[in-house]
């Protein structure tokens, strides 16, 4: 079984096969439609052979299936059959849980992606949950991702996000009760040192978890 893992980014999409290891990259935007996607996948990939395909969105999905609008994408997503577009049997995560199943090393695994936005998502044996924390209120009428993500870096300036990420991560960490924290995203690189109970992340994991999208004994809620 060969399977086309798509990591849809705000800014790039970026392919692997799960018996593959070249990383091709469209791009995204935030004008981006699921029409546009699929030619880009597409096109980018017709000397590809794959069965089965694993496909991570930056926003809510419940069953498979986006329940609200991607914040920093264009329209038309909720509507869209994404399996029917590709042909083959599809499945559709929120990104940061394809990245955090990917993490995945053993107990209970709290992910925050901090990129554009804030991803989360929380990971136990057999289960992963995608989570939509990012759009809580935190402090000042703003929310978790108005801290963390790149307007609060761009707004704060390094060492008030640096401190915002290891009060959020403390605050995370307690109210999931997890054994340890994964802090992904472009943006962890700005990180020079990790709060306690954190492991850097790596984008690359997200290409595991969509292969692993496809091993039995995995729920995705």
């Amino acid at each position: 079984m060969s399977i086309l893992i798509v990591d849809v980014g705000g800014n790039n999409i970026k392919l692997r096969l799960s018996d593959g290891e070249e990383v091709r990259r469209v791009p995204s935007g935030p004008d981006l439609r699921p029409g546009t996607m699929v030619e880009r996948v597409r096109a980018a990939t017709t000397d590809w052979t794959f069965d089965r395909v694993s496909i991570g969105v930056p926003g809510p999905v419940k069953d498979g299936r986006l329940v609200d609008k991607p914040v920093h994408l264009g329209g038309g997503w909720l509507a869209f059959d994404l399996a029917r577009a590709f042909g083959v049997p599809t499945r559709v995560v929120n990104d940061a849980a394809m990245q955090a199943l990917g993490s995945w090393e053993g107990g209970k695994m709290l992910f925050l992606g901090l990129g554009t936005g804030l991803g989360t998502a929380l990971v136990v044996e057999g289960l992963v949950l995608g989570l939509e924390l990012a759009h809580l209120p935190y402090r000042r009428k703003r929310t978790f991702e108005d801290w963390l993500g790149t307007r609060g870096l761009e707004r704060l300036g390094k060492k008030r996000w640096r401190a915002a990420v290891a009060d959020v991560v403390a605050r995370l960490k307690a109210a999931m009760v997890a054994d340890e924290v994964v802090l992904g995203g472009g943006n962890v690189r700005k990180l020079d040192t990790l709060p306690p109970g954190c492991r850097r992340g790596d984008n690359d994991r997200a290409f595991t978890g969509g292969a692993r999208l496809w091993e039995p004994g995995w729920r995705v809620l």
